[in-house]
């Protein structure tokens, strides 16, 4: 079984404590690195990842521990997060990371998650023989059709090793399988990575084995890959476990997707339009943004304008990941591409209402007005949907999001033509808004209750998309 401990300190890991902690293993392990630096790893004289151990990273942003460890992390913003992943396959290293944490714990005076994984004595392997096959980045199982890692905690979240898990899979064209316990949650920005690319999140299960935390799909491991079980007419069996469970007490989630295109220009900031949107729906800016999780810097709009800049200079896009502050959960994930209509920004944003707070919805308006004329609007949606406040995925069946609202920046209604964009055969309720002559358009479908707003958004998709063919 894959153990991930974390040494949670207040101090930096300096080089000769991180070394001190490597040598958990004795003096024949070697170490390589990966994820452009950003991940160590611990292994045995012919390759064998042991240990992936990722960059020590300072956590400013309250609730970030809480947010990924649950409520009982033993520790609290600000502090140093080094997280050690052991590799399953070879019988020890599990042990071997807890002891480089419990090791960092020592020294720095910190402590661990979990505490009692902690331990500080050394941990050998052979330098060479009776060891599992080689495998990048730490992945656990690697066939021709999948790379498999396993995840035994509360919540996978997109961390450095992770998103460097991605992309080497992606490389590869395998399918990625993330294998957890059943009780484990993914975070936003960790469903967000794994819906861009073939995968399955399989989830370990008492009575049928495996099934998909997603779809409810029960899995079994067929021919390299994790495959769906059918029944008799050819679709998939569901898994008792994935039934709707009762529980959210009328927890909701409201989800924005935005899009902005900014001319590209030297005095441009980026993240105006979804620090907008925080202070208008939350009546605060975001508490911080990072390019992995756990979220470490505080929110700085000239700072992730500056990285998405030099990303930019090197012809590759930024992804980012953006926090609220606990009292009002929030999270949001960013794409910023350089293309043909300029400098784009892909928002994808959660907002989770508990079931005493004043819905959020009413804001939408306002929120539309001031993003299509202040912050270059091509195009938002919004939806509603019964969820976790907390904003985590569970690996149970959950409603689907209706529709609330679809919002087209001025420039986009511009490209269709001020009547066509009017004249929508739809039952929604038309807003104008900004200037008569050349204005932004908010189309609402209602109050997030009814799922055939979902029939009013393709109707109203189709109308617009017609534009070019009738022009």
């Amino acid at each position: 079984m894959t153990q991930d401990v974390i040494a949670l300190t207040p101090q930096m890991p300096d080089v000769k404590t991180l070394m001190a902690g490597l040598h958990a293993g004795g003096p024949d392990l070697r170490v390589n690195r990966a994820a452009g630096g950003a991940v160590a790893q611990l292994c045995t004289a012919d390759g064998q990842t042991l240990v992936s151990l990722e960059a020590p990273r300072f956590i400013q942003v309250p609730g970030e521990t809480t947010r990924l460890l649950g409520p009982t992390a033993p520790t609290e913003a600000p502090v140093w997060w080094t997280e050690a992943r052991a590799t399953s396959g070879v019988e020890g290293t599990g042990r071997l990371a807890g002891s480089i944490a419990g090791r960092l714990a020592t020294v720095l005076g910190g402590t661990t998650w979990p505490r009692e994984a902690a331990h500080t004595d050394v941990v050998t392997f052979p330098a060479t023989g009776d060891v599992a096959t080689t495998h990048p980045a730490g992945i656990d199982m690697l066939t021709d059709k999948a790379a498999v890692v396993i995840q035994d905690r509360p919540v996978v979240a997109a961390t450095t090793w992770l998103t460097d898990v991605i992309s080497t899979t992606l490389r590869s064209e395998r399918e990625l399988h993330v294998v957890t316990p059943p009780g484990t949650r993914l975070t936003l920005p960790t469903r967000t990575l794994l819906d861009r690319l073939p995968s399955r999140w399989v989830v370990r299960d008492a009575e049928c084995g495996y099934y998909d935390g997603l779809s409810g799909a029960v899995l079994r491991w067929h021919d390299g890959t994790f495959a769906p079980v059918t029944e008799a007419d050819g679709g998939p069996r569901i898994a008792d476990a994935f039934r709707p469970r009762p529980g959210t007490d009328g927890q909701q989630q409201l989800l924005l997707s935005i899009r902005t295109v900014h001319p590209a220009d030297e005095r441009l900031v980026l993240g105006g339009a979804l620090e907008c949107a925080w202070q208008v729906l939350t009546g605060a800016p975001p508490a911080g943004w990072s390019t992995a999780e756990p979220i470490n810097v505080p929110w700085s709009p000239r700072q992730l304008t500056e990285l998405a800049r030099a990303r930019a200079r090197q012809s590759a896009p930024s992804w980012l990941v953006v926090v609220g502050s606990p009292d009002r959960p929030a999270i949001a994930t960013v794409r910023v591409a350089r293309t043909g209509a300029g400098v784009e920004e892909h928002v994808t944003l959660a907002f989770g209402i508990a079931g005493d707070q004043a819905p959020l919805v009413n804001a939408l308006p306002e929120l539309a007005k001031s993003l299509a004329t202040r912050h270059n609007l091509a195009s938002m949606i919004t939806e509603l949907r019964a969820g976790r406040a907390d904003l985590t995925t569970p690996a149970h069946y959950e409603p689907p999001s209706v529709p609330l609202s679809l919002t087209l920046g001025l420039d986009a209604v511009a490209d269709l033509g001020l009547h066509h964009a009017r004249s929508a055969p739809i039952d929604a309720a038309l807003t104008q808004i900004g200037p008569g002559t050349r204005p932004a358009m908010h189309y609402a479908f209602g109050d997030g209750k009814d799922p055939a707003a979902w029939r009013s958004l393709q109707q109203l998709n189709e109308h617009l998309n017609d534009a070019g063919r009738t022009t």
